[in-house]
This record gives C-alpha cells, sequence and structure tokens, in this order.
C-alpha cells in the first residue's frame, strides 16, 4: 500500500530525474556516497518516521507537554522517536565525517527529514533545532566549543535550541535586553528572559544547548550590538561530563494551536533559581567574535527557515495524500449528465471540483517540494564549490530564494491543507481524520522563524537590491536558461516558456519601476503582494523544470506531472498579473489609512 505521508516516486523524480543529485558523487565531499546509498537513506527515513513518528502523532497532539512547575513531562513515544533516529546515526547525516556526521548532501537529508516532518512535525522539530544548532557551533564556534557540544549533540544526547525573542521586543530584535557581563574566566553572565523557544525544556535528553541572543555592555545600539552565547541547561566539565545545573528556569509552556507535541517555553536567564558557584547569573559561552551574534544566528535562522519551509511542504503533501485516497474511497452523486438515479454513486474522485481542488494541492506540494529540494541543491554546491563563479552563483540564487522557500509554502501548502479539508467535507473538521491537525500545525509555519510580512521586507528591501541587483540578475538567468531549454524541446513547452518568460520579464520591469520611483515607503508598502507573485514566478519556473524532465516519458506518473504543471500555469500564474499591475501603482491605499478609520 502506498505511503499517505509522501509520494517516494516523486521524491525519487525530483532528486533522480530531474537534480541528478548522483552526480554530486562526483565531488571530492561526496565521493564516499552512491544512488545506492541515498535511495537507501530515504528509505531508512520513511521506515522510522512510519514506525516510530506517525503513531503518536494524534496522541501528542491530545497529550501536550506539561509543566507542574519543576519538572516537564513529554509522552515517552516522543523520546523513543528521537532514540531511534539518534541509534541511526542520523542528526548529523549532512554534517561533517570528522564531526561524527555521515556528510551525506543536504539535498538528500532534507527529503530524508521530509517524511519525519509529514510523520510528525513536532516531534521532528526537536531535530531540526539540534541539527541547525551544531551546524552553527561547528562553522563559528572554537574547538572546545565543537568537542563539548557539538558531537554530543550529534550524538543524540544533547539537543539545541535558538532563544532569539523576547516578550517586549517580538520580531525586533534590536530592542532585546537580555545582558551579557563578563567574567575573568572569559565565560559570561546572562540576566534576562526568552519568549516562543521550542525544545526549551524538557527531561528527554542529558543536557540542553541554549543559543542565545544578549548584549553585552558597551556595545553598539540595534542589532549591531548583539551577541551570541552557548548556555547549557547543565554545566558540562573538562572532560565533558554533564554536571551542575545552569542558571536557566522555565517560567512556564506556551499553549500553541498546533505543534502542540514540543514544548515551546518562556526561559528566565539569571534569575537566581539556580547558582553554579553562588554568583547570579546563567552560565554562557561567547560564539566568535562581540557584537557579531546576528550575523552569525543568522547560519542557523536561514537553516531553519529553509526547514520550516520544507516542514510546511511536507504537512501540505501528507494531508493532499489522505485526501486523494479519501477522495478515492468515498463515494457520494453521480456524474452531473446522470439521468438514473438507482445507479450506484460514484467516488467523489470523478467529480470535477473535487479534482480541482486535488489538481491545486498537487500543483502546491509538489511545486513547493521542488523548490525545497533545490534550494538543498544550491546549498551543497556550496558545500563543495568546482570554481568561484560556481559558489558566487549558489551563494547569490540561495540568498534571494530563501524567504521564498520559507514562506510560499507556508502560505500556499497551508492553502492545500484548507483544500484537504473541504475534500473531506464535514468529515474535514473531526478529530477523526488527521486533515484537521495538519491544517492546525501548519497554521505556525507563516509566523514560525519570520514571518510572511518580514520575510516579504527581506525579499523585496534587501534581497533583490543587495549588490545592485545581482541576486535578481543570477535568479533570471537560471529562469532563462529553464526557458531555453524547454522552447528547445518543442511542443506544449515551447507555450509554457513564453508564458514564463513574459511573466519573469514583467516582473523585472516592475521591480526596476517600484525603485525607480524613489518613493521607498510606497514601494515597500505591499511587499507580502511583491512575495506572493515573485513567489508563484518562483513556482512556475519548478514546474516548468518538472515538465520538462518528464518530457516524453508515458506512463499515469508523467501524464500526472504534465497536468498539475498545466494547472499551475492556467489557474495559478495568471494570479500575478493584478498583483504585478498593483504594484507597479504604487498604490498608497494602506500607506494612507488611518489607525482612527478602523
Amino acid at each position: 500500500m502506498k505511503s499517505t505521508l509522501l509520494s517516494r516516486r516523486d521524491l525519487d523524480f525530483l532528486l533522480f530525474e530531474w537534480l541528478r543529485v548522483e552526480d554530486l558523487t562526483k565531488r571530492a565531499r561526496f565521493a564516499e556516497h552512491s544512488p545506492e546509498t541515498f535511495s537507501d537513506v530515504l528509505e531508512l527515513c520513511e521506515q522510522l518516521a512510519t514506525r516510530y513518528f506517525a503513531p503518536h502523532n494524534k496522541k501528542s497532539d491530545n497529550h501536550e507537554p506539561s509543566f507542574d512547575g519543576s519538572r516537564v513531562t513529554v509522552i515517552p513515544e516522543v523520546k523513543e522517536a528521537l532514540d531511534a533516529f539518534a541509534r541511526a546515526d542520523l542528526i548529523g547525516m549532512a554534517m561533517d565525517y570528522e564531526l561524527g556526521g555521515a556528510q551525506l548532501p543536504v539535498t538528500v537529508a532534507q527529503a530524508g527529514s521530509a517524511w519525519l516532518s509529514a510523520a510528525n512535525v513536532s516531534t521532528a522539530g526537536y531535530l531540526m533545532l539540534t541539527t541547525g544548532n551544531a551546524n552553527l557551533i561547528a562553522k563559528f564556534g572554537t574547538p572546545e566549543q565543537v568537542s563539548t557540544f557539538v558531537k554530543p549533540m550529534l550524538a543524540g544526547r544533547f539537543f539545541g535550541t535558538m532563544c532569539l525573542s523576547e516578550t517586549q521586543a517580538g520580531s525586533s530584535l534590536g530592542d532585546i535586553l537580555t545582558r551579557a557581563e563578563p567574567r575573568e574566566d572569559g565565560s559570561y553572565r546572562l540576566f534576562g528572559s526568552k519568549m516562543w523557544i521550542s525544545g526549551g525544556d524538557h527531561e528527554m535528553s542529558e543536557n540542553i544547548v541554549h543559543l542565545v541572543l544578549a548584549k553585552i555592555a558597551g556595545g553598539p545600539p540595534g542589532t549591531k550590538g548583539i551577541s551570541l552565547f552557548i548556555v547549557p541547561k547543565y554545566l558540562v566539565g573538562d572532560d565533558g561530563a554533564v554536571g551542575q545545573r545552569n542558571d536557566v528556569v522555565l517560567a512556564g509552556l506556551n499553549h500553541k494551536m498546533g505543534y502542540r507535541g514540543i514544548t515551546n517555553t518562556v526561559l528566565n536567564f539569571g534569575e537566581g533559581g539556580y547558582l553554579p558557584d553562588g554568583e547570579p547569573g546563567a552560565v554562557g559561552y561567547l560564539v566568535g567574535e562581540p557584537h557579531r551574534g546576528l550575523a552569525y544566528m543568522f547560519h542557523m535562522m536561514n537553516e531553519a527557515r529553509l526547514g520550516v519551509g520544507m516542514g510546511a511542504v511536507a504537512l501540505g503533501y501528507t494531508a493532499y495524500l489522505k485526501s486523494l485516497q479519501y477522495a478515492r474511497e468515498r463515494p457520494q452523486g453521480r456524474p452531473v449528465t446522470a439521468k438514473d438515479f438507482a445507479a450506484p454513486q460514484v467516488p467523489i474522485i470523478e467529480h470535477a471540483d473535487i479534482k480541482r481542488m486535488l489538481l491545486a494541492q498537487k500543483s502546491y506540494v509538489e511545486g513547493a517540494m521542488a523548490l525545497a529540494l533545490y534550494c538543498a541543491r544550491l546549498v551543497d554546491i556550496q558545500h563543495s564549490p568546482e570554481s568561484d563563479d560556481e559558489l558566487d552563483k549558489a551563494t547569490l540564487l540561495l540568498d534571494i530564494l530563501t524567504p521564498v522557500a520559507k514562506s510560499w509554502p507556508s502560505q500556499w501548502c497551508l492553502e492545500a491543507n484548507n483544500l484537504a479539508i473541504q475534500v473531506h467535507g464535514g468529515y474535514g473538521y473531526t478529530r477523526e481524520y488527521d486533515v484537521e491537525q495538519h491544517y492546525r500545525d501548519n497554521r505556525l509555519n507563516p509566523i514560525h522563524e519570520g514571518t510572511h510580512g518580514i520575510q516579504s521586507l527581506d525579499l523585496l528591501g534587501r534581497k533583490v537590491t543587495a549588490r545592485s541587483g545581482t541576486s535578481l540578475v543570477a535568479l533570471e538567468g537560471a529562469v532563462a536558461e529553464t526557458i531555453a531549454a524547454a522552447r528547445s524541446a518543442g511542443g506544449e513547452l515551447v507555450e509554457l516558456a513564453g508564458q514564463l518568460h513574459a511573466v519573469t520579464q514583467r516582473l523585472a520591469a516592475v521591480t526596476t519601476a517600484m525603485f525607480a520611483s524613489g518613493d521607498i515607503e510606497a514601494a515597500l508598502a505591499n511587499s507580502a503582494i511583491y512575495l506572493e507573485a515573485f513567489g508563484h514566478i518562483v513556482i512556475a519556473w519548478m514546474w516548468l523544470e518538472q515538465v520538462l524532465a518528464a518530457d516524453g516519458k508515458p506512463g499515469d506518473f508523467y501524464d500526472g506531472k504534465r497536468q498539475a504543471g498545466r494547472y499551475f500555469f492556467r489557474y495559478e500564474l495568471p494570479r500575478t498579473t493584478p498583483q504585478l499591475d498593483l504594484l507597479e501603482s504604487l498604490d498608497r491605499t494602506t500607506l494612507e489609512m488611518r489607525p482612527q478609520w478602523f
């Protein structure tokens, strides 16, 4: 029976027929691997997801972590799943051999992790945070920090978090108040409070490694004065042994509409709950140089943004497959031309509107999956560049695509969840069916790791204009290569290529006009609309790539790819025309609205 978590057939198509990940084995970094290795990892991830992660998804949703004032309790199945993944040596599957990783391509690791998110996004969240934390320390930490904290994380003994936001600051990190005071031994003592810390406290690991943003007195104002610190829940001795409790105190748990299985916490640092040596403050260790903490943290934030995007894809994908299965099995009604009411009812998948909703879901989730894996492939090129030009191109593309890869799936795979509920009819919003939980879980992703609005300002206000628009030019060049290949292939691909060429040219012209006006306030006022239009154009590109990879290949799978591509170009890409019109007009409706008018 086919899995309703993800489509292995689709993953194989994207990885091996389109992205040709086997070519990565020609690079020194991945030379010890093979296509068989990649397939084995995907198979193992699917097995772990099916056996350990999926079975407790509803249970962890119904039985949230609890806090009795001293200890956090999480249902035991969560730890069982995490331990199983650690025993398989997969936590660091994309990290360097010398760290204890498997040095697999990130493309393969992301595809493998998608199985876990589709099965149980809450439990998978502990792993995503731990891997991101470990990657940051491995890149910017000292050898001692790597040995003390990274290697135990990859072994599954320690877990990791990221501690950025504060109640009064929200996403405005320049306004954080957590402070760090230096000590003679080179360590620091931290004082402050952090909010929305996923995985912030539990009893499932020997230790929790917090990466905390704080300010050192005398530093520059705003974000330029932020430093980054490692603050473990328990202090670690020179011999690597876990010792005394650090002064990190759980103030309480947040209760969310989704992702209920992962603890989400308020943490207080240095409130006096635990005093390692009788001196107040949580012991912390500076990562890198003072006042460069936000730059370092962006390494984890960007990785987490790609991870959140993939999580959104996985949630949309599994709901699509479950609604597809339901539509095949649920008899209701008869064809609109039927006259004989004594005839048996037909499965609802025979009805045109159900096909429309299923096609929409398919176009969203398979398009978004392609984008997520394409971005992962760019990371692999960064890790194994064969020339400076190749590295520069991959970096430019990844910079401009990261906000899209985070936000577009968070918006449109959520819409796929919405349609999955609709396909189920009244059953869709009952708790007996999975799709209502998938919607609740996915609704958090437009906020996780930077809201839709923040990503849109990052795209339009920074990435599009960076280095005089070099990233946008690189993207236009990559899209142009696909268009040229599609035109050379002939047939229907020529028409699709023409549509994509026209809308890409329009996007470039509108972008230029917006900034040429000199009215930056008006240009940025509708940045969310820009991100949506930009994202739809990028996903159309992903669909042209897929249709091109499927060209000339017979069979239901490839026919389905072609039809979903047609759907996106005919039903979805035209949405961008009025959006680009609005952006070009520099409409000031939102700017001119006054708070008292609401």
